[in-house]
């Protein structure tokens, strides 16, 4: 019975249970405000390095490319309820919490799903001509990376809109409200940028941990704010409603997806964009003006940016290592076959189903809750969780880290700006890099 059942496991069959079981697992993960499905992955393959023996690589795979799409279809749920976005939620947060305030917070959850569960049919529909298109896009991309980053870094920056105080009694009142709202954009951008170029010369986390770097700093500018701004809230949270939801269109719903899912693979392709930025090019590209597209097309280009940046690297003759996923996966080993291939396209959509399921029951139950928790207690219980999975994962260093982090990803929150502007983190070393600025800037800040 001890040899079947491994040998069962790894059939085709076994494999797309295997990853109906993750999908569950990274449902619950994706609750968990803060967590990220890198930072669970990572432990877990730190595990598999050290004891090799205790699951098999194919499952172990299996499991994470479930465990994947279950995170990125059901973390909307903490980033509507809770305020509690990460780095992929970062856009979304804003029109979601209106919503919630409003009492529709159970639909604005349901609209970001529909958006995933519709890219991962688009991307189920396209994966045959996948290998196709993506080795002559990337081999056209990859010499203009350079300046293709710094473009990105422009238009993040220079897209921010001046929001000024009307009612203020003078022109240049208005005026300096408007360069206020300016400022705390470029302010947060430079000071994350700033904490970026330390985690990555000179990062204060031990070696045993340096897989999860990051992660302290994500938690502290994207989802402690928002826990922070929830336990500051003066009313108790509106009543939510989930026996009424709006009619969406099939031309939205197409619309909204169609536009996510190409920016979404458009940051699979390029190094460093997120799913957020894509999503918002290509909201501004397609001119999206309609909260509801926006945020179905939030939630379709999240799953083009994880799941298709996973999926590549199953595309045989491409192999495209792209996210952290990618790279622990492929260190386990990945036979690129056509057959491993539609089998991890199949994968995708079993995980799919099941994860959307998750998201429905979930965020019907957050919508029933909502009202009868208080929202201090919510936000405190959530910080305490989410410091204490920091020191569990990264120790004290990275609570100081996530803490720095807070204190940056503030800003925009109280003063202004978008919490996108964050992401200076990773994108502002990683450009640097990839220009060749990174050694001497880092010399000059005195990281060398």
């Amino acid at each position: 019975m001890s040899e079947v059942l491994p040998t069962l496991l790894q059939s085709d069959i076994g494999l797309l249970i295997v990853a109906g079981v993750g999908a569950l697992a990274g449902s619950a993960l994706a609750l968990l405000p803060g967590l990220h499905i890198y930072n669970v992955a990572g432990g877990l393959f730190w595990l598999l390095l050290h004891h090799p023996r205790l699951v098999p690589e194919q499952v172990a795979i299996w499991f994470l490319l479930g465990a994947l799409v279950g995170w990125v279809v059901v973390n909307v749920v903490p980033s509507v309820f809770l305020f509690a976005p990460d780095d992929a939620n970062a856009v979304v947060i804003l029109p979601t919490t209106r919503w919630f305030m409003r009492g529709r917070g159970f639909e604005a959850a349901l609209l970001v799903g529909s958006g995933s569960l519709g890219a991962l049919v688009g991307l189920v529909l396209i994966a045959p001509w996948l290998a196709q298109g993506v080795l002559p896009v990337w081999q056209i991309v990859q010499p203009h990376v350079g300046w293709m980053l710094v473009a990105v870094l422009a238009f993040l920056l220079l897209g921010e809109w001046p929001r000024a105080d009307e009612r203020a009694p003078s022109p240049l009142r208005r005026l300096a409200s408007a360069w206020a709202y300016l400022g705390a954009g470029l302010l947060t951008f430079v000071l994350s940028s700033a904490l970026g170029m330390v985690l990555f010369y000179r990062s204060p986390l031990p070696v045993t941990v340096a897989f999860q770097n990051l992660m302290p700093a994500f938690v502290g500018l994207f989802a402690v704010p928002g826990l922070v701004q929830l336990l500051l809230l003066s009313k108790p949270l509106p009543p939510q409603r989930s026996d009424r939801l709006e009619v969406l269109s099939p031309r939205l719903l197409l619309r909204g997806t169609a536009t996510g899912l190409a920016g979404g693979l458009f940051s699979s392709v390029l190094p460093v964009v997120t799913g957020s930025i894509g999503g918002l090019l290509a909201g501004h590209a397609t001119a999206v003006r309609d909260e509801r597209v926006f945020m179905i097309s939030l939630g379709a280009s999240k799953v083009g940016y994880y799941v298709g940046s996973l999926l590549l690297l199953f595309v045989p003759g491409v192999g495209l290592v792209r996210g952290g996923m990618a790279g622990m996966i492929n260190a386990l080993g990945v036979a690129q076959t056509w057959r491993a291939y539609a089998l991890a396209v199949a994968g995708v959509a079993a995980a799919g189903a099941v994860a959307f399921g998750m998201l429905v029951v979930f965020a019907r139950a957050f919508a029933q809750w909502s009202a009868r928790l208080p929202a201090k207690g919510i936000a405190g219980l959530s910080l305490v969780l989410v410091a204490a999975l920091t020191v569990g994962f990264a120790g004290m260093a990275g609570l100081g880290i996530m803490l720095v982090g807070t204190s940056i990803g503030l800003i925009p929150v109280l003063l202004g700006g978008r919490r996108l502007n964050a992401l200076g983190v990773i994108l502002t070393p990683i450009t640097l890099n990839t220009l060749g600025l990174g050694p001497s800037v880092a010399a000059w800040l005195g990281l060398l």
